[in-house]
């Protein structure tokens, strides 16, 4: 039985708001190094003077921490770009350093693993995908540290700051344990461990819609916005909300659990023993199957019937429009009660096909029940396109890096 289902109680401390959060988890001077480095990300290349009128940091403790950032190779000068305002001395801007680290990225999917090296801004520099021979827990953790190894090997020899791991289901983030996962049929299964072990790196593990979240927080459009829902939809849907760029995990770190919201009218049999839940009405591997009983697609792979539907078969098409008009249904109770000032939506058929996104934006603003007059500017797909997974994991250990940039660096 797996640990929802027996009830199992995690503890997690609560997670106080963004402004406070630092400085209770990592220490004050972590994150106010946190709070340069995001900003030099956000905003850079930058001038020290700058970075203090932005952070409410003094000039001096600007200094100080860029000095430290840049030891660590976490920033640079770019003495070529200096700036001057005509009074006193000229200024050097600064800009995140791309040349010392680099991050690792694992997704952790139903039918395949994905590795990915990236470039602290985010940016892939390497990827490869490995199909699940089996699912249990040590053969996919093994390989994909094999496969993390080789892609390290073929690029130089790499030696990756740290590992970020993203996956599915209910995801314990502190312990790095995945707690249950019925897809893959994990349970308890203490992947930041395992992982850990078999590379000699940090590792840190969450929910990849919550990592996908800290994604767009940190890479994508939402760095600006005040709160941000993200709705993941795959083989697993799920779900995740943060507000002032914090990230709410819930009692046991089980929030975002949308997979059994139910769906009118859908009779799709679920894993749970019920019928019309959303994973099992709108997932990828329920579309699939759906796609090659009509002879859409040969064999059930979503990237065959996306590829159709950019070819413009209209049968590819329509299946997807309507998955999406069921996914707005969803998005938009979620909209009700959360009122975020942005929503995200990962589903690569909506950042590809204008008709899918049109109709996830109606159904949305269809089923609202609150008055929304900015849903095509608010609802909008992810700014992932391509790659999603590889930048799933890599958020992970990206928002640690620059929530504490020195301490993860080190570790």
């Amino acid at each position: 039985m797996s640990p929802r289902a027996a009830g199992a109680v995690v503890t997690r401390a609560a997670v106080p708001d963004l402004d406070a959060a630092p400085v209770a988890q990592t220490g004050r001077r972590g994150a106010n190094a946190g709070a340069v480095l995001r900003t030099v990300l956000h905003h850079g290349p930058i001038a020290r003077s700058t970075i203090a009128r932005i952070t409410g940091l003094s000039p001096a403790a600007v200094t100080g921490h860029c000095a430290d950032l840049a030891a660590a190779g976490l920033l640079r000068e770019l003495p070529d770009e200096v700036r001057s305002n005509g009074a006193g001395r000229p200024h050097i801007p600064v800009a995140i350093d791309v040349t010392r680290h680099l991050v690792a990225a694992v997704h952790i999917a139903v039918p395949q693993t994905t590795v990915a090296l990236l470039d602290l801004r985010g940016r892939v520099l390497a990827s490869d995908s490995v199909p699940h021979q089996c699912t249990d827990p040590d053969a996919v953790v093994r390989r994909a540290a094999q496969a993390l190894a080789e892609l390290c090997a073929a690029h130089g020899g790499a030696r990756p700051a740290g590992i970020g791991v993203a996956i599915g289901g209910w995801v314990e983030a502190e312990s790095g344990t995945v707690m249950d996962h019925p897809r893959l049929g994990w349970s308890l299964v203490p992947l930041r461990a395992m992982l850990s072990a078999l590379t000699g790196l940090p590792v840190h593990v969450d929910n990849h819609s919550r990592a996908l979240l800290h994604g767009e927080i940190l890479l994508g459009r939402a760095h600006a916005a005040a709160s941000v829902l993200h709705v993941f939809v795959g083989n697993v849907v799920d779900a995740a909300f943060a507000t002032r760029g914090e990230a709410h995990h819930g009692a046991g770190s089980q929030a975002g659990a949308i997979a059994h919201l139910p769906v009118e009218g859908s009779d799709a049999p679920c894993s749970c023993g019920r019928t019309g839940c959303l994973e099992a009405t709108v997932s990828e591997s329920t579309l699939t199957r759906r796609a090659v009983a009509q002879g859409l697609i040969r064999a059930p792979d979503y990237r065959l019937l996306l590829a159709a539907a950019i070819a413009a078969d209209p049968g590819a098409v329509a299946l997807l429009v309507e998955r999406a008009r069921l996914v707005g249904r969803a998005v938009a109770l979620l909209i009700d009660v959360f009122g975020p000032e942005l929503a995200v939506v990962t589903d690569p058929a909506a950042a590809y096909l204008p008709d899918v996104l049109a109709a996830l934006r109606g159904s949305a603003r269809d089923h609202l029940r609150t008055v929304r007059e900015d849903v095509d500017e608010m609802l909008v797909p992810t700014g992932f396109r391509g790659i999603v997974l590889e930048t799933a994991g890599a958020a992970v250990i990206l928002d640690a890096l620059y929530r504490d940039p020195l301490r993860t660096i080190s570790s």
